[in-house]
Order: C-alpha cells, then sequence, then structure tokens
C-alpha cells in the first residue's frame, strides 16, 4: 500500500503504450487511473466514479509501463577496468588471468567487500537504470563462489529494495565459475548445492540460474543444482549457448525454465524445444558488443517461431559493464535486428514473464502502477536514442519517484 491511502491519482492528455495483445505498442491517447499501487482504469475517456481524482495533464506524454531489467550481475565489488585495458592493448586471456584478471578479481573483491560497500556500490548501478524507468530489476549472485559470500550478495540484493522504490527479483548463480582449488563436479555436489539450500531457507533466492558453457558447466552438472532447485520450488533460469552449443537451450526447456539467455550458438532443435517449453530468449547484446563477437543470436528464427524476446543489460564487471537499459534497447536493434517495438517489448511483457511475474509489464486494470512518463510522443524514440534519457517521472506502486 502507497502512502496515498485512499486517494486516486491519474494522468490524462496522455499516449499510453500498453503493450497489451500479442504484437503492437497498444497505444491509446487519454486516461491512466490508479488507486494505492493498483491501475484502475486505462482508456480515452474517465469514468465517472473517477471525476475526484487528482488528475495530472502529461500535454501529450508518452506513458510505458516501468521498465525491468530481467537479467543483471548488479551486486559485485571492484572493477575490471585495468584487464579492459590490457586487452585492448593485446594481451592474451592467459596473460591477464596471470595478472590476476577475469572472474577471479571480481570474486576476490566481492569476498573482501563489507555489506555496507557492496550496497554503496550496487546503488550507484541501481540509480543510473532507475534514472531511465526502470522499476524492476532482476539480480544475480555468483561472484562469490563460497556459501557466504553467495549469501551477502544475496542480502545486499534484498537490501536494494528497502534503500530505493525498486522491485528486487534475485536469482541464484552458484553455478557461475569454478573456484580455485576444486574440480567443476566436487563444486556443484559441495558448495553450489548445499549454498543454495541455506539460501533457500533464508528466503533470499526468488530463482536458480547456471552458466552452462565448456568454460562453465556441463548441462549434466547444471542438471543437478536444477534439480535441487525443483526441489525447493524455486524457478529456473539459464545463460546458455553464448559462446558454443552446449544443448543449454533444450535443458531450459526440460526444467521449464523461465527464460535461456544469450543463445548466440542454439540450434533449430534448442529453438523448437524452446517453443515447446514457453521459455523466452534473453537478448543480451552489452556482452556481445563489448566481448567483440561477431556470431549473432538467430532473431529472424525466434521470430518467425513466435520465441518471446526479452531485452536486458546483462550488467557485470566482465563482459557488459552497462547500466542502460536504453543503450541496451538501441543495440538490440542495431546490432541484432529488433524492431523498436520488439525492444520495447522486451523490456516490458516479455522481461515480466522472464521472470515469472504476472502484475507488471503492461499497462491495464489490476496490475501494479509502475509507470514510466517520458518526454517523448512515440514509443520508437526510446530505442532511437542514443545517451539520452528522455525520463520525465517514474511512478512506483503508484508513488511518484
Amino acid at each position: 500500500m502507497s502512502d496515498f491511502g485512499e486517494e486516486i491519482y491519474g494522468f490524462r492528455n496522455a499516449r499510453l503504450a500498453t503493450m497489451t495483445g500479442d504484437s503492437g505498442y497498444g497505444l491509446i491517447d487519454g486516461y491512466v487511473i490508479w488507486d494505492e499501487d493498483q491501475i484502475l482504469h486505462i482508456g480515452k475517456d474517465i469514468p465517472d466514479q473517477f471525476k475526484n481524482a487528482e488528475i495530472t495533464d502529461l500535454e501529450g506524454r508518452l506513458v510505458t509501463p516501468g521498465l525491468i531489467d530481467c537479467h543483471t550481475h548488479l551486486v559485485y565489488a571492484g572493477s575490471r577496468a585495468k584487464e579492459f585495458e590490457m586487452r585492448l592493448e593485446g594481451k592474451s586471456y592467459a596473460e591477464i588471468a596471470t595478472a590476476g584478471g577475469g572472474i577471479v578479481n571480481t570474486v576476490s573483491a566481492t569476498r573482501a567487500a563489507s555489506e555496507d560497500e557492496l550496497l554503496t556500490q550496487t546503488l550507484a548501478r541501481l540509480d543510473n537504470l532507475l534514472a531511465e524507468g526502470v522499476t524492476t530489476v532482476e539480480v544475480k549472485s555468483g561472484y562469490g563462489l563460497d556459501e557466504a559470500t553467495e549469501h551477502k550478495m544475496l542480502t545486499v540484493a534484498r537490501e536494494l529494495e528497502h534503500n530505493r522504490l525498486v522491485n528486487i527479483q534475485t536469482t541464484y548463480l552458484g553455478a557461475h565459475a569454478i573456484p580455485k582449488g576444486m574440480t567443476a563436479d566436487d563444486y556443484i555436489d559441495d558448495v553450489c548445492i548445499p549454498a543454495l539450500r541455506s539460501a533457500h531457507e533464508k528466503h533470499l533466492v526468488d530463482a536458480v540460474d547456471g552458466f552452462c558453457e565448456t568454460i562453465g558447466f556441463t548441462p549434466a552438472q547444471i542438471a543437478r543444482v536444477f534439480d535441487a532447485a525443483k526441489d525447493l520450488g524455486l524457478p529456473i533460469k539459464l545463460h546458455a549457448e553464448q559462446l558454443s552449443d552446449q544443448g543449454g537451450a533444450q535443458l531450459a526447456a526440460k526444467y521449464n525454465a523461465l527464460s535461456a539467455d544469450h543463445l548466440e550458438y542454439i540450434s533449430d532443435a534448442g529453438i523448437a524445444d524452446m517453443v515447446e517449453a514457453g521459455v523466452v530468449a534473453g537478448i543480451l547484446p552489452g556482452a556481445f558488443y563489448f566481448l567483440g563477437e561477431t556470431q549473432k543470436p538467430p532473431i529472424e528464427k525466434f521470430r518467425a517461431a513466435s520465441v518471446p524476446m526479452a531485452v536486458a543489460t546483462d550488467s557485470n564487471p566482465g563482459s557488459s559493464p552497462m547500466t542502460s537499459i536504453l543503450l541496451a534497447m538501441n543495440m538490440a536493434a542495431t546490432l541484432f535486428g529488433l524492431t523498436p517495438e520488439e525492444c520495447l517489448r522486451g523490456v516490458t511483457v516479455n522481461a515480466a514473464w522472464a521472470l515469472g511475474l504476472t502484475d507488471c509489464g503492461r499497462l491495464a486494470p489490476g496490475l501494479r502502477a509502475d509507470l514510466a512518463v517520458w518526454d517523448v510522443e512515440h514509443p520508437a524514440e526510446l530505442t532511437y536514442r542514443m545517451g539520452d534519457a528522455p525520463l520525465h517521472r517514474r511512478i512506483f506502486g503508484g508513488i511518484p519517484c
């Protein structure tokens, strides 16, 4: 319940991109009315029962659902800028790793940081997303690789909601990398799965993810983590087919995952299995751009098969140090060929599906009053612009912020 109590609020003279229906922006010129944290009315006219609502004239501004960043690694400590510089100077991956670079760098810094230090660093990144109309953010663990630090990361992610007006969805990504001194199998069985169970007992986890890749974990190893997640009643997500085809998409489909993300090397069989299981494709252009990759996800095949596509920042220190959802939309269009409509659906309705959320991502009566008001007239401008965040106002749960 918001601070508004029983008051009714709304906007008039608004261009509403409702994102309802199977395609299109669902544009309506008119009113949006809400009470406390729930949308009550969307339409060209205002019903009599809302005549006494406190209505603001938007003078034709665009209103969208609050944007959703459905794939981030927002909680971590330190920076990887030095190894970025080394890579551009021609240093090899082995040379960078020998110098303390790579994920080991982030794991060491995150283990050493206090909760307060992690929270301060993460809030700065989160504020960039909120300034672009984001109201829901998924946040993964995965830079601890031990029980204490994985729990610390998830605890900090939960604390974000107590410091900002935002909905945080936490994802346990213990199966992110293999710590030094352990085999992958021993880590999965002795650290990753026990840490998942204890994190669930502490109510720190909303979903479970894994990195299925030649430099990560095999499908069989990830399946053990997913079996544990299913035993706990937790939904599944998966990093799949980013660098090679390991059958991750089929694995995600087998476990009825919410989403499979990256997917540059997905096979036709993987796409078919995702369609049958209703798995959302997570499109992450930031990592593709930052790493200088050349293999693009098969957008035309996803489109032809009616695979819903979500778009996210993949904000992380190693491969996508980006905290701009609008830039992710622009990259998805310019690098991968998504249309502006697909990009906006990718950060609203499809992003909500990728998190298993049914109360946001669209503008419709009964849904949360999470809104973004923009100083633009047409939704395509949100994908078209670069380095510009034309946000006029953000409404979270009915509260202007």
